[in-house]
């Protein structure tokens, strides 16, 4: 699949099944994340790839927005370096590119938490010196999901020419 296929097709996956994910497959997932341009190449996150039952469960219970992590066979916390000036956009650009790597490769995903995930530092031993922008739920869609029906705004409404507002 293409990239623009990608962009275009990808949805928001919320229901898994068992089915691991192919260990090249996660290997390929984060090292897309690794590859991600960052501000002055500092690349200011870390990656904790989690496949334990219990972790995912425990992870489930902590994301107050993503409960279904605990069904997911994958999960990745992002963390980024808190005194990083462009840690959050960095991190966010990482997660992007990790999203639509997986979805190529036929796996679904879904972005959760923003902030206030300092209860997943503890259980994953992340350090002070990080914070977790979220945790991204891995795996096979539990449905056949209809790729592309996405209801967006048209793009004169979102595009400007020169000057905001012209067309």
């Amino acid at each position: 699949m293409d990239v623009f296929e990608a962009v275009k097709t990808m949805l928001a996956v919320r229901s898994f099944t068992s089915e691991p994910v192919p260990p090249e497959v996660v290997a390929q997932i984060v090292e897309a994340g690794r590859l991600t341009g960052s501000s002055m190449n500092r690349q200011p996150w870390h990656f904790v790839v989690v496949e334990q039952p219990e972790t995912l469960r425990k992870l489930g219970a902590l994301a107050r927005s993503g409960p279904y992590i605990a069904q997911a066979p994958l999960a990745v916390a992002v963390a980024y370096e808190k005194d990083s000036p462009y840690g959050v956009s960095d991190a966010s650009r990482a997660i992007q590119t990790m999203m639509l790597t997986a979805w190529a490769a036929g796996v679904g995903s879904n972005w959760v938490g923003f902030h206030n995930l300092s209860e997943v530092c503890a259980l994953l031993g992340i350090p002070e010196a990080y914070e977790v922008l979220a945790v991204l739920a891995f795996g096979y869609p539990t449905q056949q999901i209809g790729k592309g029906k996405k209801r967006r705004k048209l793009l004169a409404e979102v595009v400007s020419r020169e000057r905001f507002g012209e067309q």
